[in-house]
């Protein structure tokens, strides 16, 4: 037996972890503690500090709902989600177009409706058309690609936040025709501040961030034998494009609406996105985060 400083501790933790039987486990859970001991000595962590830490990781959690994922709202803000974006398509054998953040208001189960539809039940403002062609790195189209689409009201809104998870609005889902083309009608989304009554949101107040994300629609696009592509189309125009507070802008998905002789709806403005899709290796998965629905259960 030894006394253990803030050193030896160290090494006396990842010694009573070396039988792991899992490597990739042992290698997070390993890299895991190196680096929350450093971060402790480098910051000489105090125990107050400490507990007030644990509150905050403890807020976090009970903030979680079936409607509301604060975690993956705190790995947004802090930047994670972004990094762990970059890594993945980092290892991509080729990539596709570029990928944006799921975010925690993602939701499965959106019905298939036909190409055309307007995905906002009662939009109060002018409606626009969102089109373009899904392909491969190749150019060529891409059939039956599923395009799933969400964003927030003209309001600034998502369903989860107006309707309380009581009904759907704001989404779509739909595939591509046999030229790989799709299409919708929406409403201009509104940026929106994250939200702010919870401890991911007190923590960004107390940093004095503004916490808003700039107007976006959230796209997540499959097909068989290609790369999942979690991604957003970001309108340039609005006031917070270069400082998303969760760091999802990206240039080459910054788009605007406007007149356009090509649109399938004339006299809508409209917005033209072709999408690229990468070849996917076996059981290859693009997405950083889920339906908070389905975290939910699986936590019970």
């Amino acid at each position: 037996m030894r006394d253990l400083d803030e050193f030896t501790v160290t090494d006396e933790t990842l010694s009573q972890m070396a039988n792991t039987p899992n490597p990739r486990f042992k290698e997070i859970a390993d890299a895991a503690v190196r680096h929350l001991h450093a971060f402790a000595r480098d910051v000489n962590l105090t125990p107050e500090e400490w507990i007030q830490g644990i509150q905050f990781m403890t807020a976090v959690g009970q903030a979680c709902t079936p409607l509301r994922q604060e975690f993956i709202l705190l790995s947004d803000v802090l930047g994670l989600s972004a990094v762990v974006n970059a890594l993945h398509d980092k290892k991509a054998r080729e990539l596709g177009s570029q990928s944006s953040l799921l975010g925690p208001f993602f939701r499965e189960g959106v019905e298939l409706t036909p190409a055309g539809t307007q995905i906002v039940e009662k939009p109060t403002v002018p409606e626009i058309v969102v089109y373009g062609k899904v392909t491969g790195n190749d150019g060529a189209p891409i059939p039956n690609a599923l395009v799933q689409v969400w964003q927030t009201s003209e309001r600034g809104h998502y369903d989860l936040q107006e309707r309380n998870g009581e009904s759907m609005d704001m989404r779509g889902t739909f595939l591509t025709d046999a030229d790989g083309n799709y299409h919708f009608r929406t409403v201009r989304p509104l940026g929106y501040s994250i939200p702010m009554d919870g401890p991911v949101g007190a923590m960004v107040f107390a940093q004095k961030r503004h916490g808003m994300r700039p107007s976006h629609i959230h796209c997540l696009i499959g097909a068989e034998g290609h790369r999942e592509l979690v991604t957003a189309l970001y309108f340039g125009d609005d006031p917070y494009i270069d400082s998303d507070t969760v760091f999802g802008v990206s240039e080459s998905l910054v788009v605007d609406s406007k007149e356009d002789p090509n649109s399938p709806i004339p006299g809508l403005r409209a917005v033209h996105y072709d999408f690229r899709l990468a070849k996917a290796a076996p059981g290859e998965s693009g997405r950083v985060g889920a339906d908070p629905t389905k975290l939910m259960k699986a936590a019970e």
